[in-house]
Formats: structure tokens, C-alpha cells, sequence
């Protein structure tokens, strides 16, 4: 009976540290690079030519009516000391009024590129995001760190950064999706 208590306690013991190593090598404290994610992931540079082709295209349209607006008043310029008092107030009024609603266009094409721009890289940032958090599930971890460089992981051994493994796979993943 002694005996077998003994051994029934040796195996304990030896289960109980079996589970302390497993429990310690399987909560790893591992990061990612948020910042060479984003820049190294494939949609990211395409989302972003595609962004910057709309922003020029949305520019060069504001530029348009800026010129054809400058035009009308080198125009007007010209021919103001021609023009009864009437004329003059006219036409000052109306140059007045298009330069408000160029203004008014220009602020919203602005504020538009701004909201797309938001809009790409949320996109792209929930994509990491939703394959970082299958990643973890799928190796084990219980954790993974995201760090910005702005302070957030001031040092990790480099056998903890995940970046270049999560960054292979979110290409791999988004390369299949095309």
C-alpha cells in the first residue's frame, strides 16, 4: 500500500510538471510588426495604387474648374473698364459665387479622399487582423502582441517575432482570394 502511494505521488509529480512545462512553453509571449505587416502585405500596395489613382483623378477634377475658373477672371480683367457699373457688379458677384462653390467642392473632395483613404486601410487592417487571430488559434497562442514602434514592445528576443511568418501566410491567403 506504501508502495503504491509512493508511486501514485511520483506520477503526480511527474504529470504536475509535465503540465507546468506545457503550460509555460504554450502561453509564449510572441509579436507581430503591425507596421511591416502593413507595408509588406500585398493588397495593402494595391488597395493603395488604386486609392492614389482616384485621389489624382479626384484632384485633377478640382484643378479643372480652378483654371477655368482663373481663366473667366483674367477674362474679366480685360474687359471690366468696358463695363457699365451694372456689368461689373454682375460679373464680380458671379466670379464670387463660383469661387465659393469651388471651395466648397474642393473641401469635399478633400474630406472624400480622406474618408476613402480610412476606408483602405481599414480594410487592410482587418484583413491582418482577422488572420493573425485565426493564425493564433490555429499555432496555440494564447497572445499576440502588435507592436507599432512607438514604444509599445520596447525589447523581444527575435525568436519571438512572428511578423515574417504571418506576413508569408497573409500574402499566400490573399494571392488565393484573387
Amino acid at each position: 500500500m506504501k508502495h503504491i502511494k509512493s508511486i501514485l505521488i511520483a506520477v503526480a509529480l511527474i504529470l504536475a510538471s509535465i503540465a507546468l512545462y506545457y503550460a509555460k512553453t504554450s502561453s509564449e509571449l510572441v509579436y507581430v510588426d503591425v507596421n511591416k505587416l502593413i507595408e509588406g502585405y500585398n493588397r495593402t500596395k494595391i488597395a493603395k495604387a488604386e486609392f492614389d489613382k482616384k485621389a489624382v483623378k479626384m484632384k485633377s477634377e478640382v484643378d479643372t474648374l480652378v483654371l477655368k475658373w482663373q481663366k473667366e477672371l483674367q477674362s474679366y480683367e480685360k474687359e471690366r473698364v468696358s463695363m457699365s457699373p451694372k456689368e461689373l457688379k454682375l460679373k464680380q458677384e458671379l466670379l464670387q459665387n463660383k469661387q465659393g462653390q469651388i471651395n466648397s467642392y474642393q473641401e469635399a473632395i478633400q474630406k472624400k479622399i480622406q474618408e476613402e483613404d480610412k476606408k483602405v486601410t481599414q480594410t487592410v487592417v482587418n484583413d491582418i487582423n482577422d488572420y493573425i487571430k485565426e493564425y493564433g488559434k490555429k499555432h496555440g497562442y494564447k497572445i499576440i502582441f502588435g507592436a507599432i514602434g512607438g514604444g509599445s514592445i520596447m525589447y523581444a528576443e527575435e525568436s519571438t517575432d512572428l511578423t515574417e511568418d504571418v506576413l508569408k501566410g497573409l500574402n499566400l491567403e490573399y494571392g488565393n482570394k484573387k
